[in-house]
């Protein structure tokens, strides 16, 4: 099982960032996305900056991983956006379930 996490604009509402969400899951890129409101703080443009954002945590399998980080980085509305990747182990029944 893979886990992929990237952030959205903490400026876009609820339903902006669940229909970004169902879609992965919708697409069969995912099998869950978790999201919740954080604050980050960054360097950027060489000044430290702080901002509201979405974190997304969206776990995948490995056949789709990479089509899952695509499809991100194809549609995200960030210039850079945060991609992070990790392989992951879980409960057997839980990692069946993400395995599809």
């Amino acid at each position: 099982m893979w886990v992929v996490q990237t952030t959205l604009p903490g400026e876009w509402i609820e339903a902006e960032v669940g229909a970004w969400s169902s879609e992965l899951v919708e697409k069969g890129f995912a099998a869950c996305v978790q999201r919740d409101r954080i604050t980050s703080v960054y360097s950027w443009d060489e000044t430290t900056q702080s901002s509201e954002e979405w974190r997304l945590v969206i776990k995948t399998n490995a056949d789709s991983k990479d089509l899952l980080i695509e499809t991100i980085l194809s549609n995200h509305p960030y210039r850079t956006p945060q991609i992070v990747a990790w392989e992951a182990s879980s409960t057997p029944g839980y990692s069946d379930w993400v395995q599809g």
